[in-house]
């Protein structure tokens, strides 16, 4: 309810605020105080370790020896996430090569073979027991982030003194 609405209710003839309008709002500001209080007491579950055990399930990640706590699976997680980067880096670099046989940045994109790489990459995504919807998601981002650094590149080769 807003305090238009309060005044209105409260007070309809317009004559300004009763004093019931004066008590609400200081109740509900003193209960807003009070829920914010309690909230910031509340630990940030995603940022605190977990102690204990799993909620739920037994380790299933490499062949159930992983994992056993969070910190387990979170510094497998930065490893993987270390790997990726060194492949996206390693893609860079072709990517960048990729604009030699380009005419101009107009022609960086090729829907058909964005196409042709999602069909491929769903299908391996499913063989390798990845959702494709997730492996799709990523991979058009991916494609996007690379055409936008791909037209950049472009551009910067086409100002550069030929060697």
């Amino acid at each position: 309810m807003t305090s238009k609405s309060m005044d209105a209710i409260l007070a309809p003839n317009g004559a300004g605020r009763s004093s019931a309008v004066v008590a609400i709002r200081a109740c509900s500001m003193r209960f807003s105080v009070l829920t914010l209080l309690i909230l910031a007491a509340l630990p940030a579950r995603a940022d605190e370790p977990a102690k204990g055990a799993a909620y739920w399930g037994a380790p299933s990640a490499d062949g159930g020896r992983c994992c056993a706590t969070l910190a387990e699976v979170r510094n497998n997680i930065d490893r993987i996430d270390r790997e990726l980067v060194r492949l996206m880096a390693e893609r860079q670099q072709y990517v960048g090569e990729a604009g030699r046989f380009k005419k101009d940045p107009a022609s960086v994109g090729d829907p058909a073979r964005v196409d042709a790489i999602i069909a491929r990459v769903r299908a391996d995504a499913a063989a390798q027991r990845l959702d494709p919807t997730v492996a799709e998601t990523t991979f058009r981002a991916m494609i996007a982030a690379f055409e936008t650094f791909e037209r950049a590149e472009w551009g910067k080769r086409q100002a550069a003194p030929a060697k």
